[in-house]
Order: structure tokens, then sequence, then C-alpha cells
């Protein structure tokens, strides 16, 4: 067999390769895609679930009337800033 000819056949196998080696990355890459997903939604739902459960904590605190004073303090510029909040909106409203 020629020279040329062998040089031929191995750059052929190796073109062989690396397009066996894109197809497995392509794969790969679909694969990791997914998990991305997967984890982006489970973290949004694990975030949703400790802000309802902040809720659940704020709502035990206010019911059971045991506050310390920088509760109450936060609790008032809460209702305070739902308050400024409100009048905006019926300042908005009204004209």
């Amino acid at each position: 067999m020629p020279e040329l000819e062998k040089k031929i056949i191995r750059i052929q196998e190796k073109l062989q390769q690396l397009m066996k080696q894109h197809l497995f990355l392509q794969k790969e890459n679909l694969q990791l895609k997914k998990e991305l997903t997967a984890v982006n939604s489970k973290g949004l739902i694990n975030q949703q679930s400790m802000e309802t459960l902040k809720q659940q904590v704020e709502v035990l605190k206010i019911t059971s009337g045991n506050w310390d004073e920088v509760d109450k303090l936060k609790f008032e510029k809460r209702i305070n800033s739902y308050l400024k909040e409100i009048d905006r909106c019926i300042t908005y409203l009204s004209n």
C-alpha cells in the first residue's frame, strides 16, 4: 500500500473517532442540561417551601403573643409599609 493511502486511512479512522466522541459529548451535554433543569426546578420548589415555612413561623409568633421588642418593631415596620403601599394604591386609583 502506498504511503499516501495509509495516511488517508489513518485520517479517516481519526475522523471516525472524532465523530463518535462528538456524538458522545452531545448526548452528555443534553443529559447535563436535563439534570440542570431538574435541579433548578427543585431549588425553586425548595425556595417556595422555605418561604411558606417562614410565613408559618411568623404567624405562630404573632398568634403566640410572645414577642420581644425586635420582633414588635419589625412587625410595626412591616404593617406601616403595607399601609403606605395601600395609601399609594388608593391615591393612584383616585386620580
